[in-house]
């Protein structure tokens, strides 16, 4: 007799209700109202003004109302347009560095958004050293963790369900951690150059050793890496210093040194196997490998070698590099990013992103980056009892398949709305992919490849155009958090 274990599955996430009128948002809802009455004040004095008014707010308003399949409205695509057309006028599309560019030092700085980072490096109680990113310009600072995540292959599915569980956990945890703007969880994966396997082989081959046994082992050592594949798993943490505060960075670090074993310890508990802080010179060789993908194996040699490369944060930006409006051609890679515009729907199992985060054929480098704005108990109460009365009212307003949809939506809610005062943490998220090739013919192959991989996620991706760099710098594990980097305030586009 056998007995089928049931598999569990996970879902329930829903997107945020943007507050106000139906697709105008807060300050359109704003705008229509106010526009009303000062519509009727002035049609007290004569028709034709009441007309000339109304006429200019309805042509303001209607572009609000025309939203694309991801939420975003006239306005907004509007915006990004003229800022890709601003960028292209002043040429900071383009980048050169080194000793022949313009930059001050001669040094290869990395570009864009880490322009104006620094590097600082400390130890945690383990007397390990952990590099420290300074955001400068809006006072931030990011640490690295690496780990190797344990495989899902021959684990019995309650252990997942455990892992599932202490993860959730963990990122529950972020919304108690003091300052913390964000964090974010990349997975890079690339073809193995074969150097790694090389340089623990090949030493160990004695000479006087068979000629049959010899040439067995360098044939594995020649063909084995065109089967297989590297995969690395980071995980960047953000914090920042509270307005009218003025700490020093020496202070900062310390205290960043004194968290770092306590989301250690519980990223190991969530299935995350070893786990260890990112030294200052092993982020920039991640960063270097990113812009400049032939250099991997040189890398790699040289680590396995020497036990270190000696590369420093200044140099490792690209020698020069340009953005187009679908892609980004740095030194020996052309990349394109996709953003998660639809997340999947219903229920699914903890393998759905197996697929997308494995490496895919045909490409150089791939990384598949979630991001996590994790969101205090106090709004986190607000924002669940906000949307359970806004599904109540759809749930009790609509009649036939509207009425259906809204009952599934507040089922949804009472669900958060119990969690969430069980203690459960709420945490906003996205995703977004790179992909690097090695020139811009190979990008229509990458695009069909991740249509797959999306399909088989059940998510739906857009390309970044037009913001290729930023999007390329948001998925590299140094913690660039998008919605800190943004003209308009996270708040303003949220009532947008």
């Amino acid at each position: 007799m056998s007995t089928e274990v049931a598999r569990p599955t996970y879902g329930n996430w829903r997107r945020p209700r943007r507050p106000g009128l139906g697709p105008f948002g807060l300050i359109g809802t704003f705008g229509v109202f106010g526009g009303l009455v000062l519509t009727l004040l002035v049609s007290l004095v004569s028709l034709l003004a009441a007309l000339v008014v109304l006429v200019p707010l309805a042509l303001g308003l209607a572009p609000l109302t025309m939203r694309t399949q991801d939420g975003r409205n006239l306005y907004q695509l509007l915006a990004l347009r003229i800022g890709w057309f601003r960028r292209k006028a002043k040429g900071s599309h383009t980048y050169v560095s080194g000793p022949l560019s313009q930059r001050p030092g001669g040094r290869f700085l990395p570009p864009g958004l880490l322009s104006r980072v620094t590097m600082s490096e400390g130890r945690d109680a383990y007397d390990r050293p952990f590099g420290v990113l300074h955001y400068s310009g809006r006072n931030l600072y990011t640490i690295v963790l690496g780990c190797e995540p344990d495989g899902g292959s021959l684990v019995d599915p309650d252990q997942v369900d455990v892992w599932v569980a202490s993860w959730g956990e963990w990122l529950a945890r972020l919304s108690h951690e003091p300052e913390l703007r964000g964090a974010s969880v990349v997975v890079e994966t690339a073809p193995d150059p074969g150097t790694r396997l090389a340089s623990e082989v090949l030493p160990r081959i004695k000479a006087d050793a068979p000629p049959a046994a010899r040439a067995v082992m360098e044939e594995v050592v020649q063909r084995y890496p065109s089967a297989s594949s590297e995969m690395h798993t980071y995980i960047t943490l953000t914090y920042g210093i509270p307005q009218g505060q003025k700490r020093d960075q020496a202070e900062v670090v310390t205290d960043l040194a004194i968290r770092i074993p306590g989301l250690l310890a519980g990223l190991v508990g969530a299935g995350g196997g070893s786990a260890a802080p990112l030294s200052a010179e092993r982020i920039a060789e991640v960063v270097r490998v990113a812009y400049d993908p032939a250099v991997s194996a040189e890398v790699l040699e040289a680590r396995a070698q020497y036990g270190g490369t000696g590369l420093e944060w200044d140099d490792a930006g690209p020698a020069a590099c340009v953005e187009t409006a679908n892609a980004y051609h740095h030194d020996s890679g052309v990349s394109r990013t996709w953003l998660l515009t639809l997340a999947p729907r219903g229920t699914v199992r903890s393998n759905v992103l197996h697929g997308l985060l494995e490496a895919a054929p045909g490409t150089r480098r791939k990384r598949v980056a979630l991001l996590y704005r994790p969101i205090d108990p106090a709004t986190s109460a607000r924002i669940v009892e906000a949307d359970r009365r806004a599904a109540q009212f759809m749930a009790t307003s609509g009649r036939g398949m509207v009425q259906a949809r809204a009952a599934s939506e507040m089922q949804a809610a009472e669900q958060t709305a119990a969690e969430e005062a069980a203690g459960a943490g709420l945490v906003e998220f996205s995703l977004m992919l790179t992909v690097t090739v090695d020139s811009a013919d190979q990008l229509a192959d990458a695009n069909v490849t991740v249509r797959n991989l999306q399909a088989a996620a059940r998510i739906s991706l857009r390309p970044a155009d037009r913001m290729q760099a930023a999007a390329f710098s948001c998925t590299l594990p140094v913690g660039v958090l998008p919605w800190q980097h943004t003209l308009v305030p996270h708040e303003l586009q949220e009532a947008l």
